[in-house]
């Protein structure tokens, strides 16, 4: 006898709401802005909109800046679904909560996943205003979505983690650095739970355990796609350095007025990526 999944029959009805939404447009790029990064979503052409409380078991974001709801459409050629926003678990989502909306794009047969979000440096060598590239991550938030029998249930339990941010992909990413001249770092990314700020000696472990950025936010997210064999890019706005680093104290209005200031650098970047990842895949009707 099959066990009854909930998860699985929440996440097909939350797959049928959202298409019902989207209408024609069948999205090949899941897209997920994080802070500062939210604008971008109004760049998508021909778009619906869809808020997260409209589908059926989606949590809905208040983290500030987070619009927080579904954008589908045409992004430089190629069909995309983005969260304009995201969920953290500092806002009290749970990591199913956290990882659902990646499943939900992985049932509408999104295989690719641009993760991005605003993350301190742990780098001295960075500088405030560059992106930085994930090339892996350290997921000290202490939870994982797929610690649960539902969630165990959608894929293959126990999953590798090599390579969790696609090589190919930031291949593509620095490819599109060179060609619009964004500069651009790559390294490791370190996630907390939040919503506190990390110390001075926090700072320092994280430098030992060899992160160059953190922040709160997508390791989650990671696990979840690789889970079901998406394949992702990671990518951070560099918008302060990490506490102690260079007499930082980080706040909300710093990592605002970087991400204001960085919105066309980001757009040229995205416009590049995008359709590399893509290839021929444009935005059609479905049959």
């Amino acid at each position: 006898m099959v066990e009854r999944n909930e998860l699985a029959e929440r996440l097909n009805r939350a797959a049928d709401a959202l298409r019902r939404r989207i209408g024609a447009r069948r999205p090949t790029i899941g897209i997920i802005l994080g802070s500062g990064l939210n604008p971008l979503a109004e760049k998508i052409e021909d778009a619906a909109f869809v808020p997260f409380r409209e589908v059926p078991f989606m949590r809905q974001s208040t983290a500030d800046g987070h619009v927080g709801r579904f954008v589908c459409g045409d992004f430089a050629g190629v069909c995309v679904l983005a969260m304009q926003g995201r969920l953290h678990g500092y806002e009290g989502c749970s990591a199913v909560d956290v990882a659902f909306p990646i499943w939900l794009m992985n049932r509408l047969g999104i295989r690719q996943l641009v993760t991005t979000n605003a993350a301190g440096a742990v780098n001295a060598a960075y500088q405030v205003g560059d992106f930085c590239v994930m090339n892996d991550q350290i997921n000290l938030t202490g939870r994982n979505p797929i610690a649960n029998l539902d969630a165990a249930g959608l894929a293959e339990r126990f999953f590798s983690m090599l390579d969790c941010f696609d090589p190919r992909l930031r291949a593509i990413a620095r490819e599109a650095a060179l060609e619009t001249g964004v500069r651009v770092q790559e390294g490791v990314y370190l996630g907390v739970l939040g919503p506190s700020f990390e110390t001075r000696a926090e700072i320092r472990a994280f430098r030992t355990l060899g992160a160059d950025t953190v922040a709160m936010s997508v390791c989650e997210e990671v696990i979840a796609a690789r889970h079901v064999g998406m394949s992702v890019l990671g990518m951070s706005l560099i918008t302060n350095m990490a506490c102690g680093i260079q007499g930082s104290s980080p706040n909300e209005e710093e990592i605002r007025d970087v991400g204001a200031s960085r919105e066309d650098a980001f757009e040229a970047l995205m416009r590049a990526i995008v359709p590399r990842m893509a290839g021929e895949a444009f935005c059609a009707p479905g049959v």
